[in-house]
């Protein structure tokens, strides 16, 4: 597996993806449909990518998209479900079903964490919401994310990038 930074063309596999991370569960409780129609899903790749916005995508060996995790900053008139303030991005992780519980989830996480204490324009702190039962928690609390806040059936986390307690494993990894 291999890490590049998201660029415009990644967008329909971001919509994948996202797909992916809102059934993470592997039941199908959304179609791609639904979530493009829904303001609170779409806000999270729609006009991807906007001028702050940066992502990490993990492939193959053969350069087949097999993951992606990204962060983009959203207004507070249009809150995601992780929402802090509007100077922190918050981000999306998801992988094809087949590619999980191998790593790759960590490896495109240090990658965007890399990405948000080295990029253009730094970034201090990173948010998202994990719902309750979704294993990714312990990715995230591995990686230093805290709870901070609760909405309904989920956590609201959030990282202190300059504080990031795991060394990163990736530490060439190209800058946006």
């Amino acid at each position: 597996m291999s890490v590049r930074p998201a660029v415009a063309h990644d967008a329909d596999f971001l919509w994948r993806i996202l797909l992916e991370a809102y059934n993470w569960n592997g039941e199908q409780r959304f179609t791609a449909e639904q979530l493009a129609a829904e303001p609170h899903a779409a806000r999270y790749v729609v006009g991807w990518p906007r001028k702050d916005d940066f992502g990490i995508i993990a492939e193959t060996d053969t350069g087949e998209p097999i993951g992606a995790v990204w962060a983009r900053h959203l207004p507070e008139s249009e809150p995601g479900y992780g929402f802090i303030a509007p100077d922190v991005p918050e981000l999306t992780l998801g992988l094809l079903p087949e590619h999980r519980g191998r790593g790759h989830g960590r490896a495109l996480m240090e990658a965007l964490i890399q990405a948000a204490a080295e990029g253009v324009a730094p970034v201090g702190r990173l948010s998202l919401s994990v719902e309750d039962g979704n294993p990714a928690v312990h990715l995230y609390t591995a990686l230093g994310f805290t709870r901070v806040g609760r909405n309904g059936n989920s956590d609201t986390m959030v990282l202190d990038v300059q504080t990031c307690p795991t060394p990163l494993k990736n530490p060439q990894f190209p800058r946006p």
